[in-house]
Parts: structure tokens; C-alpha cells; sequence
């Protein structure tokens, strides 16, 4: 009887194996959030100088204010910071189907994005990638 017991008690770990090794793990999340390669730099402020650095926020996001501080300090007579609150101009997340923030792109003077990043950013990164593509030969690099 204890042979008849142990066989069954067998075979349904057994089975239960089998089935836990078939089932399929869930699929990995997919984020659908992107980085705009292109802007039209007449939607921005200061179309007419070289450089775009273009932060996308939210005024409930913490992470979005720190970026926006950040960037704005990179402010000059050649590049154009614009802090575009979802509150206050969801046209231009809705153009640019930003979906995720803080998004941070540089444009060029055509509106070719040189570099895009979703989510907090440093400022040490923040000043290389700016450096970087104002002067693709500088010697920053950037992680």
C-alpha cells in the first residue's frame, strides 16, 4: 500500500513539474515612451539661435523640476532653454508624443535631435551631452 501511495504522491510531482516547466513566463513590459528626432523650431521659443535644449515636464513630477533647474543654468546667447509644462502646453506633448517626463532633447538650428534621454538626468551628463554636440571632436564623453 505504501508503494501504491509513494508512486501516486510520483507521478503528480511529476506532472506538476511538467506543467510549471510549460507554463510561460509573462512577457517583459514594453515601454512605448520614445525620444522626438525631430522638432519643428518654430513651436519653441528662440527659433533663431543654434541650439534647442527642450525639457518636457509636468508640475506634479519632482524629477521634471530638478531637470528643469539643471538645464536652465546651460541658457546662452547660442542655445535656447524651454521648459514645456504639460499643465501649461499639452499641445506640444501631444505633437511630439511625449507621454513620459522629464524628457530632455537637444536640437539643432534645423530641429534634428543631437541627443534625447526619458527621466532624471545629471547635471555632469546634462553639460556633456551639450558639450558633445556642440563640438562633436570634444573630448567629453559622455556614459
Amino acid at each position: 500500500m505504501q508503494k501504491i501511495i509513494a508512486s501516486i504522491i510520483l507521478l503528480f510531482a511529476a506532472a506538476l513539474g511538467v506543467l510549471v516547466r510549460r507554463r510561460k513566463p509573462d512577457a517583459p513590459s514594453q515601454t512605448t515612451h520614445t525620444v522626438p528626432q525631430q522638432l519643428s523650431r518654430d513651436d519653441f521659443f528662440h527659433a533663431e539661435k543654434p541650439w534647442l535644449l527642450a525639457v518636457f515636464t509636468s508640475s506634479t513630477c519632482d524629477a521634471c523640476q530638478d531637470v528643469a533647474t539643471k538645464a536652465k543654468v546651460l541658457a546662452s546667447q547660442d542655445v535656447a532653454i524651454q521648459i514645456i509644462d504639460f499643465q501649461e502646453m499639452p499641445d506640444l506633448h501631444a505633437r511630439y508624443s511625449i507621454d513620459a517626463v522629464p524628457t530632455t532633447v537637444i536640437a539643432d538650428h534645423l530641429g534634428v535631435v543631437q541627443y534625447g534621454v526619458l527621466g532624471p538626468i545629471t547635471a555632469t551628463d546634462l553639460w556633456a551631452a551639450m558639450a558633445r554636440c556642440r563640438d562633436p571632436k570634444s573630448s567629453i564623453e559622455l556614459c
